[in-house]
């Protein structure tokens, strides 16, 4: 093993030389990228970053979608010495500035020329920016650079320097800083070291057998720690073959394509994933219905049963060899065919999706972890699956629960602190253990459950503690609904911003005969409100009165990430919605005579 991300990566060069490690589409087909030509160009990337003037100990940022120049960047960067700082490319640019001049980052990876022009229109506030390196396209001024002058400047380079600072490397220097997603005020620099990072990695290694035999599909933002660590550091750990999406809105089409034994992702895919699937079963022929049904309900009892630590019945188990073949099985083509196992992470699964996939075959590890944790804190793996929970914690970690439930860490992988920010550090740090801020339970067996965020608790006017989370999973099992916050501190009863599914409400629409212009039109329909206000009473029917959604307001598109509305990993940022829709939650308290029950809203977006 080798003390540093660089050092254990060459480590890896070295024994699989001409095997692939990386695949990207190009002219519209998928290409092969070596272990040789990823050494190759870690090393060019490096020995021009030194001839740019690199430092020991100098940030150094990338802001650019998934692509293999992103992991020559970051090799390169911290094999020369220096620290990367993932910027997300889609973040707004008052973010993007607090970013790069908090950490003090000489240079700049990114893949747009615009960026480099946005960024020249806040110059003053970035001092310490010396040179702006585009991954594509030609540099429109002298603070830019492009991607082939800039490797130029390398071929002047003693090679020794690069190779020497390389062998330098320490495993407790500081490797990198990740922004948190800023969900509460602005982002803070979280130092990880090679360590943290490293430690993580081989820690999920023992638990989830992969090898080089696997192949691996990448669309989650690598600015995000979640898929920088297990889809990335872990995977070439392991030897896994990485294949770039061409986006996210492409996945479906690189899943058939690249057939991956193996992907990552947040509950968002398996949400949608789920909902697709059950309406292309409910909408087509009668006998297709009720084998799927039939299937799925022999396989919930498998589950149920194996879940419970019970056999199952052979004959249960060969109906269902039958019932695979039948029904299951297109289910797993459109994955591609191949696929081992799904990763969950970011954000709560809602647990009877994965009792759906689980019951279809289709295994979805749920995991837990947070950036200051380098991230993984505990995982559900072979052999220790328990649906609802995220797994038990990782054998090198330590964990307790604080008196009020708060989570508590201590392990390898916990952070540094925040970069240049002790007061901040000392409040979530004491003796060694990090305070998650997150309530959970943790069961006999080790298995934790995560109830929700400390401060995203409801407590509502009568006293009474609610988690928002564990209702907006319940609800979001509903077909007609894609998206929603519970809102309800301090007041009471509950309200909620509603987005619904609109591939599946304009069916709905064309069944019903309701005529619409566009989607403000659909959600003012009184049809509408009523068709949704029913899916939530059901939803909530055995649910204790003091965590039911009284009212709701209908939006007409679902929150969105440029509008600083969600988090890159698709969590909701509360404070700034509930500031944005303020007077739309007010409405929702005022007494029946003066304002409204149920409301829909038509968002235009300037």
């Amino acid at each position: 093993m080798g003390q540093t991300l660089p050092q254990m990566v060459f480590s890896r060069i070295e024994r699989y030389a001409d095997q692939t490690v990386m695949r990207r589409k190009k002219s519209g087909r998928y290409q092969d990228i070596s272990w040789r030509q990823l050494g190759h160009q870690v090393r060019a990337f490096g020995h021009s970053l030194l001839a740019l003037g690199l430092q020991p100990e100098q940030q150094v940022a990338i802001m650019a979608p998934n692509c293999p120049e992103w992991a020559f960047a970051d090799l390169a960067i911290m094999a020369a010495g220096g620290r990367t700082v993932p910027v997300y490319h889609t973040e707004g640019w008052k973010t993007i500035a607090h970013i790069l001049a908090d950490a003090e980052c000489r240079f700049l990876f990114t893949h747009s020329p615009l960026h480099a022009e946005q960024l020249q229109q806040r110059r003053s506030e970035l001092p310490h920016l010396e040179k702006i390196i585009l991954l594509e396209g030609a540099a429109q001024d002298s603070d830019s650079i492009s991607l082939q002058d800039f490797l130029s400047l390398g071929e002047k380079i003693d090679s020794q320097r690069f190779e020497e600072q390389l062998a330098k490397g320490q495993r407790q220097e500081l490797a990198t800083l990740v922004y948190t997603s800023g969900t509460t005020g602005e982002p803070k620099g979280v130092m990880l070291s090679h360590d943290n990072i490293l430690a993580n990695v081989e820690a999920c290694c023992e638990l989830i057998d992969i090898g080089h035999q696997d192949e691996c599909l990448s669309f989650l933002p690598l600015s995000h720690i979640f898929e920088r660590m297990a889809g990335y550091y872990l995977m070439l750990h392991q030897g896994v073959t990485i294949a770039y999406a061409e986006s996210i809105d492409t996945v479906p089409a690189n899943l058939a394509e690249i057939r991956p034994t193996i992907v990552l992702s947040v509950p968002r895919l398996y949400e949608k994933m789920y909902h697709r699937v059950l309406e292309r079963v409910t909408t087509g022929p009668w006998l297709k219905k009720q084998l799927f049904f039939l299937a799925l309900q022999l396989g919930k009892q498998k589950v149920a049963r194996e879940q419970a630590g019970q056999s199952v019945p052979v004959l249960q188990e060969k109906l269902l060899a039958i019932f695979d073949k039948l029904v299951f099985t297109k289910i797993k083509e459109r994955l591609g065919g191949r696929l081992r196992f799904f990763v969950s992470g970011g954000a709560p699964l809602v647990k009877e999706i994965g009792e759906f996939f689980l019951a279809a075959g289709v295994y979805i590890y749920e995991g837990y972890g947070l950036t200051e944790t380098s991230p993984v804190i505990a995982v559900n793996y072979p052999g220790k699956h328990r649906l609802g929970t995220v797994g038990p914690a990782l054998k090198n970690l330590e964990v307790r629960l604080a008196e009020d439930g708060e989570l508590l860490v201590r392990g390898p992988s916990v952070f540094q602190g925040y970069w240049q920010q002790p007061e901040r550090t000392a409040e979530v740090l004491e003796d060694g253990w990090f305070y998650s801020g997150d309530i959970a339970d943790i069961d006999a067996d080790g298995f934790i459950t995560i109830t929700d965020r400390k401060k995203d608790l409801i407590v509502n006017a009568g006293g009474k503690n609610i988690a928002p989370q564990e209702i907006e999973n319940r609800l979001k099992t509903d077909k007609y609904i894609s998206s929603l916050m519970v809102y309800g501190d301090r007041r009471p009863y509950l309200t909620a911003l509603v987005v619904p599914d609109f591939t599946v409400l304009k069916k709905y629409a064309e069944y019903k005969k309701i005529d619409y212009l566009d989607h403000c039109d659909l959600v003012n329909h009184p049809q509408v409100l009523s068709l949704i206000r029913r899916r939530i009473d059901k939803l909530q029917a055995s649910v204790p009165s003091y965590r039911q959604i009284k009212r709701f307001t209908l939006l007409s598109r679902d929150f969105s990430s440029d509008k600083g509305e969600v988090t890159p990993t698709l969590k909701i940022k509360r404070n700034i919605v509930g500031q944005r829709y303020a007077s739309l939650l007010e409405d929702l308290y005022r007494p029946e005579g003066e304002g409204i029950h149920d409301s829909s809203y038509c968002i235009i977006d300037k």
